[in-house]
């Protein structure tokens, strides 16, 4: 066969590949094709013919799809390879995406590469009914009074990191890889629990890493390519559930170091409609899913946030004058070691809208995505309707999306005050996508704002940050999950 393969001429080979791109591009669309959505047949970036559009895409997917927004409206359809992607822009678009049952928009058929991160009949892999209980069990560790709890973990873990790396009175550090860290170290304490976080958490980061570099643009078409980084990420998952599963027994035993406050304690008692105890395989798959989520959203957030802050003296003047309000309102003091409680990190409304308007300038993820299942009708601002035919990818480009300046003015300021009493521009429903919407909605949202926000609170209050760099860095719409580019160091120095 490798035979075969070697002596076959290039332009056999070149030939075939255009035969089937032309096949896959011209063959008719499943489905109605009645009102179907504008199709997309050119770019002007790559003006090569069949695949100028995927080498547009893949090289600057906000570009283009802002590009074709202008071009063909609120709906349209790129084409790329076998596959087409029809996005939906703008809140009445973009309410059929948020507001369609699994039936008509699933997401299991487009999140399927995530199978061997999160492992088989976990998330997008499990059956309906179960799927059902374990989000339903996710959503009952990040409950309020979990979360009531969480605000004293993420403190303590966030003072004992910047005692050990933000050294003597003043110095640099680079932000992202600092929040990135401290993220990871207080998801960990909060999810896994004490025993996990004190005894084992070098070895769970260590495999995190390798989980997390296996998810590749590659990753989603091919899941299961023979490269390095998918064999690191299956020996790394195997591992973690050989770790995860001794954590179980032992707790299972009374022998494990842990309140019962941690998610993992809820998780290892999981038991189906069926009555089917869950597998500590599954337990480790749904503990991935969640340190995936929450650590890419709210390590980038919490990134971006700060930056953003520390890049506006006014705003920084604002957050240090809210921190010292809401702590005189409790009879505290912001520097002396009084500790925050969940009802102060919830009165901090001028930081949760900086948050906010750092996921409106720069979502982590560039698509929401799902798969048509029947033919969808949507319908657009300007009263047309479309109809997407089945076997579609449809997707939201939060971006994009967020940055239409009839809907949020000036959409490239960083302008925490639009979301305030007498503007909200964020009310319009759909509009505002910093954490999905509708049924599918990031269920982790409100454990988001309370990490990123006790973070952000004590490192306000504990140092002053300047950029050393003037300006912002770009964004990396290269990254699978979109985060800053460039330089992130910041200068710090004590608060006296």
């Amino acid at each position: 066969m490798m035979l075969i393969l070697e002596e076959t001429p290039v332009f056999v080979w070149v030939t075939v590949a255009i035969v089937i791109s032309l096949y896959l591009f011209l063959r008719p669309r499943r489905g109605s094709t009645k009102d179907a959505p504008p199709v997309v047949l050119s770019s002007p970036v790559f003006p090569v013919p069949l695949i100028g559009m995927g080498l547009e895409f893949c090289s600057s997917p906000v570009k283009m799809i802002t590009r074709c927004h202008e071009k063909y409206g609120s709906v349209f359809t790129i084409p790329i390879a076998h596959k087409r992607i029809t996005l939906l822009v703008g809140p009445e678009a973009q309410e059929t995406f948020f507001k369609a049952g699994d039936d008509s928009l699933s997401q299991n058929e487009v999140y399927d590469f995530m199978r061997p991160v999160f492992g088989k009949d976990v998330v997008y892999d499990a059956t309906r009914k179960n799927r059902q209980v374990q989000f339903q069990n996710m959503a009952n560790g990040l409950r309020t009074q979990r979360l009531k709890v969480y605000v004293e973990k993420i403190e303590r873990e966030t003072r004992l990191y910047l005692k050990e790396n933000f050294v003597g009175e003043e110095g640099e550090i680079d932000l992202l890889h600092a929040l990135s860290e401290l993220t990871i170290l207080t998801a960990s304490r909060c999810l896994h629990g004490d025993d996990v976080r004190e005894e084992m958490f070098k070895e769970v980061a260590e495999l995190y890493h390798d989980l997390d570099s296996g998810l590749t643009p590659l990753t989603v078409f091919w899941p299961n390519a023979p490269i390095k980084v998918h064999r690191d990420r299956n020996a790394a998952r195997d591992k973690m559930v050989q770790l995860f599963s001794k954590v179980i027994k032992r707790r299972r035993e009374g022998k494990g170091k842990t309140d019962g406050t941690d998610i993992l304690s809820i998780f290892m008692d999981i038991k189906y409609k069926d009555g089917t105890l869950i597998n500590e395989e599954q337990v480790t798959g749904l503990l991935i899913a969640l340190l995936f989520a929450g650590q890419h959203t709210s390590c980038i957030t919490s990134t971006w946030t700060s930056l953003f802050i520390a890049n506006q003296p006014n705003i920084v003047e604002r957050i240090v004058k809210e921190q010292k309000l809401v702590f005189a309102k409790h009879d505290k003091k912001p520097m002396n070691g009084d500790t925050l409680d969940f009802d102060m990190v919830n009165e901090m409304g001028f930081m949760h809208d900086c948050m906010r308007e750092a996921l409106r300038l720069c979502p982590p993820l560039i698509l929401l995505m799902r798969m048509a299942m029947k033919d969808v009708e949507v319908k657009t601002a300007d009263k047309q309707t479309y109809t997407i035919p089945k076997g579609d990818i449809v997707g939201v480009a939060p971006s994009v999306g967020m940055r239409l300046p009839h809907i949020f003015p000036k959409p490239d300021d960083f302008d925490p005050d639009r979301y305030g009493p007498d503007r909200e521009e964020h009310k319009q429903p759909y509009a505002y996508m910093g954490f999905g919407g509708g049924m599918h909605s990031c269920m982790g949202q409100n454990f988001a704002f309370v990490q990123v926000k006790t973070i952000l609170s004590v490192l306000f209050r504990e140092f002053s940050i300047e950029r050393i760099e003037p300006g912002m860095p770009d964004i990396d719409y290269e990254a699978m999950v979109v985060g800053p580019k460039g330089d992130c160091r910041v200068r710090y120095k004590k608060r006296s």
